[in-house]
Order: structure tokens, then sequence, then C-alpha cells
């Protein structure tokens, strides 16, 4: 007969009603006497809902929990996220009103029998083509026109296009701690006030306020940005990356519409500013407006004013976040496993904060220890989280290092000494070829080498293929599929819904 192991999970929120969810679901603990899962929320904790998005993998995920996805969308006030588009990234808006814009959605580009239209896009005249995004891929027209990526009555979790969602942080913990309380977890409210360590350094109990003293053999920290068992009793470093990735405060708030029929994007709206960015998230009922930036180049007050200015008056009230962009590479210590933003939060950009979660979840999941030592998956597991980070980062630097700003939070973005050693590399390979799948190994990623297309090429980045036009000799039929791509999308925006309406059919009472 198998150990029984005691799974204790120290705080709620997204991170830990997810992993609760989870890993009570993929261990099937209704039917297993020999799995105890316990989850510790304390209010005093709170959520901080950085974001409030996510990306395509969410949908896997919530399926697998066994979450409808039309209860989810009605539970969390739900919208549908078909990608991020940038404004002004690459250069700040003139003097003559001129503004660059580019769009990041989540279907991938065409491809045809094997063959790709990317070269035959970067062989095209560079003042004539369209825009990457639209040129490859339906979902620009689509996402842009505000329609949504799927038909009311389509399958749960399924539609034409890809996509993931918009929704409100506190609903949707919640809604996951409703599904883990179906699956069996048992959820205690209470106040943390000590941890004990035993001779080994692992942990051998949590003192509570409420409950007393309580033993696990695993325990897996939530707790946020404080890190209560992996930082503060076990004393986890902590790897800064300040000098790569700048961003280090938010202000947010939520605002109406201004009317309730008022379209909903579809996608999020990510706005750069003089020392950041300032992200757009269409709920159903409001829009959630935050502006990132470092203060290293600005201050709260700058920030303030620039967050009045996007949303065009100052009738709302904005909640201050700070953050320090890093992680810690010994994220399983022992007996403590950390998920969520005690593990490490590097910035909003790009949803990261969720996908990060599900990345830790389902290694803990699939690694999980029934019998023997239980840190024996560790270094394994820090290993993995350790390259997964990395490779964020490197992902999110991307972003901002091909900017043509002249501020200077941009200009020193620019720099090479700001810009990690693997994407200097990449850049140079990507001068001369487009990025694919064998610049990546699969299992270390949360973005795949088309979601490098699409800030590449969004960016303007000049990969140069001139060299070897020979080798690319179907221009003609190249030609044909963009004019297809086309027409592809003017019939696809005209046949999906608008997003507003797609939610409200959703929403209607059954």
């Amino acid at each position: 007969m198998a150990e029984k192991r005691r799974i204790l999970i120290v705080g709620g929120g997204t991170a830990g009603w997810l992993t609760a969810a989870y890993l009570a679901r993929f261990l099937d603990l209704p039917n297993k006497a020999e799995i105890e899962i316990t989850l510790l929320e304390s209010r005093a904790l709170g959520i901080i809902g950085v974001g409030e998005g996510a990306f395509p993998t969410i949908r896997s995920t919530l399926e697998f929990i066994g979450i409808d996805e039309a209860d989810f969308i009605r539970s969390t006030s739900a919208t549908f996220k078909q990608g991020i588009r940038f404004d002004d990234w690459l250069y700040a808006p003139t003097s003559d009103g001129r503004r660059h814009r580019y769009l990041h959605p989540f279907e991938a580009p065409y491809y045809t029998e094997g063959t790709s239209l990317i070269p035959y896009w970067l062989l095209q005249d560079e003042a004539a083509r369209r825009p990457f995004a639209e040129a490859v891929t339906i979902q620009g027209r689509v996402a842009g026109n505000c329609r949504g990526p799927k038909r009311p009555g389509e399958g749960s979790f399924s539609g034409p296009l890809n996509y993931a969602y918009h929704f409100d942080a506190h609903r949707l913990a919640a809604l996951l701690g409703k599904r883990a309380g179906e699956l069996g977890v048992r959820a205690l409210e209470g106040l943390l006030t000590g941890v004990e360590l035993d001779e080994r350094g692992h942990i051998s109990g949590i003192e509570t306020r409420e409950h007393g003293r309580l033993k696990a053999d695993l325990y897996i920290d939530c707790s946020g940005f404080r890190a209560e068992l992996i930082g503060k009793a076990l004393g986890a470093p902590f790897k800064s990356v300040k000098h790569l990735l700048f961003a280090d405060r938010a202000l947010a708030c939520k605002i109406p519409y201004d009317r309730p029929d008022a379209p909903i994007e579809s996608v999020t709206i990510a706005a750069a500013h003089d020392a950041g960015w300032t992200w757009d998230i269409g709920l159903e009922g409001a829009r959630g407006i935050g502006c990132v930036y470092a203060s290293k180049y600005m201050d709260e007050a700058q920030a303030a004013k620039i967050l009045r200015a996007y949303i065009g008056h100052d009738d709302f009230s904005a909640r201050q976040l700070e953050f320090e962009p890093g992680y810690r590479e010994t994220q399983w210590i022992g007996n403590c496993v950390a998920v969520g933003l005690s593990g490490g939060f590097v910035e909003p950009l790009e949803s990261t904060g969720v996908v990060l979660i599900e990345a830790a979840v389902g290694m803990l999941a699939q690694l999980f220890p029934h019998a023997g030592p239980i840190d024996a998956p560790a270094r394994q597991f820090n290993a993995l989280m350790t390259a997964r980070f990395d490779n964020i980062i490197n992902f999110l630097k991307l972003h901002y290092c091909l900017s043509r700003r002249e501020e200077p939070f941009w200009r020193d973005n620019a720099d090479p000494g700001s810009i990690p050693e693997a994407l200097q590399e990449l850049l140079q390979r990507w001068r001369h070829r487009p990025p694919n799948r064998f610049d990546f190994l699969l299992d270390l990623e949360s973005f795949a080498f088309f979601n490098y297309q699409y800030i590449l090429y969004g960016m303007e980045y000049p990969t140069d293929l001139s060299g070897g036009r020979g080798d690319f000799p179907n221009v003609e039929a190249a030609e044909k599929l963009f004019d297809r791509i086309r027409g592809f999308s003017e019939r696809a925006t005209a046949d999906l819904p608008e997003h507003r309406s797609l939610i409200a059919h959703i929403n209607e009472p059954t």
C-alpha cells in the first residue's frame, strides 16, 4: 500500500486554488484515500490580480479541471482575448498624428503542405507589403473589428480561432475554490503565524491563529509576493532581473464603459508611454486599465498623469502595485514548492503570471512523488522552472529592445548591455532567417517560435533573405495564398459575431 501523502497549500488566489483543483483532478483525489489536500487561505494575503488575462493554455487547464466554459465566462465576467495589440512601441506618436501599431495574435501563421509564407512576406517590397499579422493570419482583421473568435453554440473551449480570456481575478479564485471543494480539497481560513523547521531545514509544521499547528508531507507556497514559506522561512534567494526588465510599478484601476453597448475589444491593448506601457483590458462590465512603469525613469505622480490622460478623466481610484522583476532559482526546497508570485514574477506583459502558474502546477502534478523522498524531483523542477523563467525574460525583452523610441527608458532597453546574451545570439541568427522551431526546446518554453515572429516583424526587424531569393521560387503561389488569407479574413469578420453580442448570448439565463 502506498504511503499517505498530505499536501498543504498556503494561500488562495489564482495560484492557490488553481494548484488545489489541478492536483486534486490529476491525483484523482475523490478516489484516493492515500492523498489529502488542504488549502489554508488568509484574507490578509489578498489577491494581486495583476493583468487579469491569460494565454490560450488556460483553456485546456480549465477543461482538465472540469469547469464548463460558459460557466467560467458567466462566473468571472470573462471576455475573449485573441492576442495583444501594441500601440506606439516602435516609435512615439509623431507631430502629424502618425502612430505605429501591430498585433500579436494567438493564431499561428498560415502554413500549407509544410511550406511557410514567412520568407515570401519578407521578400516582398517593404513599402507595399501588408502588416505581418494581417498578411499571414485571418485573426488580425477579426480581432481588429471587435469580433469574437467563435460563434454562439460552438463547443466548450473550441472555435475556429485560437483564444484565451480576460477575467476578474477575484471571481476566478472563487470559481476555482468551488471546483477544488467539489474535487475533495479541504479548505481552511486562517492566519499563518509561524513556520517550524526540522534539523534538515525542512518544514515540520506551520502555526496558525485559528487552527493551531498544521502538518503535511508537501507544503506549497502560494502566499504571493510575501513568499511566507519559500522566502521568509526557507530563505530561497531571489534573483532580480531589474537590469534586464526595468518596469517595477503599476497603477491599476477599473472604469465603466461609456455606454452599456460599447464594443468590447477582443485583444489586450498595450500602449507604450515614456517609461513603460498601459494595459487596457475589456471585461464584460468594465475596463481594467493599468499604467506599468519603471520607478527609475518615472515617479508615481507622472504615472498617474499618464493614466488620467489615457482614460480621459480623473473620476477613478487607482491602486499602486510594486514588484521586483525576478524569480527564485530554487523554487523547490526540501518539502516546500513555490507556485505563483512566491516563486517569481517578471511583469504583466503577455500574461506570463498565469502561464507560469500553469507550468509549475502541471510539472508538479507529473513529477509528484507518490512514495520515497518528497524532494526527489526538486533538482529537475528547479532546472526546468529556471529555464522557463529565463526564456520568458528573453521573450519579454524582445518587445522592448527593438524599439526606436528616444526616451531614456527605451534607449536603455535597446542598449546591448541590457539584452541577455542568449537573446542577442538569437537576434543575430534572425538577421538572415526567421525564427523557427529548432531555435527552442519545447519543454522549456511558454511561447512558440511563431510568437517570436509576430513580435519581431511587428517591430519591423530587418531579416534579410535577399541573398537566398532563389531558394523561394513559388512566388506566384505564395501571392495567391496571401490573397486567399485576405479573402478569408473578410468573410470571417462578416461571419463571426460582435464580441459584446457573443458575451451577451453566453450570459443569457439558461
